[in-house]
């Protein structure tokens, strides 16, 4: 059970490769590509947060004001880290044109997006261990579950690092490392077991409560800011930001027709 469970963490930190993609686009078009990309990725943390995360603290939970409190006190948790981190949420970033060159500070933006996905990772750990401890084929489905909602989130997660001011090669090196988060996850919840278990009660809607504030807070003002360059801009990026809501419900009715363990 262990190395089923570890094989599957390792696909998941593999599946964090498709965010290499943006590797494979020439710098002029990922100029151009970069605004709507983290304008997938508000869709995608939102739609993470409210389609994916807060059913299933609710249904792990049953009570939608208990799940309800938890996720604001994430918000108010992430609102209290990124002062910790020392930003000063300012939302002006480095200018697209100097994409792919390298930059003296690493923007609260990019640190901020680095956390989130940690915790998502780690989270994800507990999940895809707390299946294989029921049953391999519940773990595996598990897995396929997860990687479902990777894909696109991987690839904005990218995008919004180099939006940050990393050069596209560290951010894809940065998006691996913190990918292997969900390993001690997956220790975590094998060491601890049920008490780990447990802990989604709690985790999920905090973390819920995490890409709820990053979206809000963080991607959604530098949007308002690239929109001015143009009404077609601020249309695109409102149609791509309902394209990421919608891949993470397709995303989450593919899950709810597989026996994947809650």
């Amino acid at each position: 059970m262990i190395l089923h469970a570890i094989g599957a963490g390792l696909l998941i930190v593999l599946v964090s490769l498709s965010g290499a993609v943006v590797l494979a686009v020439p710098l002029r078009m990922l100029q151009r590509l970069i605004p709507l990309l983290v304008a997938l990725a508000v869709g995608v943390l939102l739609g993470s947060a409210l389609v994916h995360l807060v059913p299933e603290a609710i249904a792990l939970i049953g009570s939608p004001s208990q799940v309800g409190l938890y996720t604001a006190l994430g918000i108010a948790l992430f609102f209290a880290l990124e002062k910790a981190l020392g930003s000063q949420h300012q939302h002006t970033l480095p200018d697209l044109e100097t994409l792919g060159q390298a930059q003296q500070k690493m923007h609260p933006i990019a640190r901020m997006n680095l956390v989130g996905d940690g915790v998502h990772k780690f989270v994800d750990g507990i999940l895809i261990a707390g299946a294989f401890l029921i049953d391999p084929a519940v773990g595996w489905i598990t897995t396929i579950a997860v990687a479902a909602h990777e894909v696109p989130k991987e690839i904005g997660d990218v995008a919004v690092l180099i939006r940050g001011g990393m050069k596209p090669l560290r951010a894809v090196g940065l998006n691996i490392v913190v990918a292997l988060a969900i390993l001690p996850g997956i220790a975590l919840t094998v060491a601890a077991g049920s008490f780990a278990a447990q802990a989604l009660h709690l985790l999920l809607p905090m973390a819920a409560g995490g890409f709820i504030y990053i979206a809000a807070a963080d991607f959604v003002p530098t949007l308002h800011a690239e929109s001015e360059h143009g009404a077609g801009l601020a249309l695109a990026q409102v149609g791509v930001v309902m394209v990421g809501i919608s891949m993470m419900y397709a995303a989450a009715m593919l899950e709810s027709v597989l026996p994947v363990a809650h």
